[in-house]
């Protein structure tokens, strides 16, 4: 059975190279679909130019949706990359 998780984070500084950069290789380490949602814009966690075209900026909040065996642990260390952002 597969699971499912889901993190909201307040972005400290906006979705440019650096952190998207930060997050690809977060999401690397896990076998999950992981993605991050903002407003009606959604892109996987895998891909540096997706996040970035998601246009999020200091303050906004988004999610980060995993789904798999270890959903909890991915969308966690991807949330936890954003939450440190700079």
């Amino acid at each position: 059975m597969s699971e499912s998780s889901e993190v909201e984070v307040v972005l400290p500084a906006a979705l440019h190279a650096r952190p998207a950069g930060e997050v690809v290789r977060a999401a690397a380490r896990f076998d999950n679909t992981i993605s991050v949602r903002h407003e009606d814009r959604s892109a996987p966690a895998r891909s540096a130019l997706k996040l970035m075209s998601l246009g999020a900026v200091a303050g906004a909040t988004v999610t980060v949706v995993a789904t798999g065996a270890d959903a909890v642990a991915a969308a966690d260390a991807v949330a936890e990359v954003l939450r440190s952002a700079q």
